[in-house]
């Protein structure tokens, strides 16, 4: 499992392009027949991805952790971005279409996962309450429209857990879609000082990208984003991006509190 530390603001504004990516950005999420994770020291949260072949995948229990399982102090979202699998949580088979979430409750021992063709964005973060495991379909996440045409931002949300959907501890994870000629995502920006957020982008076609805003609102950073790369953001940080095409991305956080609207706004006229 590989470490990412966090950065400070002013440490941030010093980097060049290739600091930022080496901070910031995981290139290599999905790996055929492996399951990658980052360990990240902003509110200790844990970015991946399985990606089962002909054989299942079990989740395994990286010595960093000092626990006797992987969950043992932690909870964890799954979103399959592929093709339909399955996932075993101590012997019972959770069925993931696509874009389904499945989260897992601290406790459970065994976590396995299955499917050629899946392609499971996992998250985790420290848990002091053993929520159940629940599977929440797409078609269950009550989709929200938000933005227009005229702004480049017509776009739809699913929120899947959050305050008022599957419960947990700290983890808050949901999906948005960029319809079709929308590019720009979560613009007016805004930071949260209570929480990290992690991006993962996907549904964009090989030779386009996204280009990631990050860093202070008046000191912003700009990171090129291929398809199922990820981006940590610090609480400190703006999140947005705007694409080449249109695209999708996981938003998921971790921290104070599970409130979606927990957002500190920032003007597009203060930006720099």
């Amino acid at each position: 499992m590989l470490q990412r530390y966090a950065s400070s603001p002013r440490e941030t504004a010093q980097m060049n392009t290739a600091q930022l990516r080496e901070h910031f950005l995981i290139e290599q999420v999905f790996v055929p027949g492996q399951i990658e994770l980052v360990y990240t020291h902003y509110d200790r949260m844990i970015v991946g991805g399985a990606t089962p072949g002909a054989a299942p995948l079990s989740l395994p229990n990286p010595a960093s952790l000092k626990a006797e399982y992987f969950l043992e102090r932690r909870e964890l979202g799954i979103l399959n971005v592929g093709t339909a699998g399955q996932v075993t949580v101590d012997g019972a088979v959770y069925e993931l279409g696509h874009q389904d979430c499945l989260y897992v409750g601290r406790g459970a021992q065994a976590v396995e996962f299955a499917g050629e063709g899946a392609r499971y964005y996992l998250l985790s973060a420290p848990a002091h309450h053993a929520h159940p495991t629940t599977l929440r379909t797409q078609a269950e996440a009550t989709p929200v429209e938000m933005g227009a045409l005229e702004t480049a931002n017509r776009r739809t949300i699913y929120k899947y857990i959050y305050s008022e959907g599957i419960q947990s501890c700290q983890l808050v994870m949901g999906l948005t879609q960029l319809q079709p000629g929308s590019v720009w995502n979560t613009m007016p920006a805004h930071t949260h000082d209570r929480r990290m957020e992690a991006y993962l982008y996907f549904n964009l076609p090989a030779e386009h990208r996204v280009l990631h805003l990050m860093g202070e609102p008046t000191e912003t950073r700009p990171l090129w984003v291929a398809n199922e790369q990820a981006i940590l953001s610090p609480p400190w940080s703006v999140h947005s991006g705007c694409g080449t095409s249109s695209y999708a991305f996981i938003w998921g956080m971790a921290g104070e509190n599970r409130e979606y609207t927990d957002m500190d706004a920032v003007g597009i006229a203060q930006l720099r």
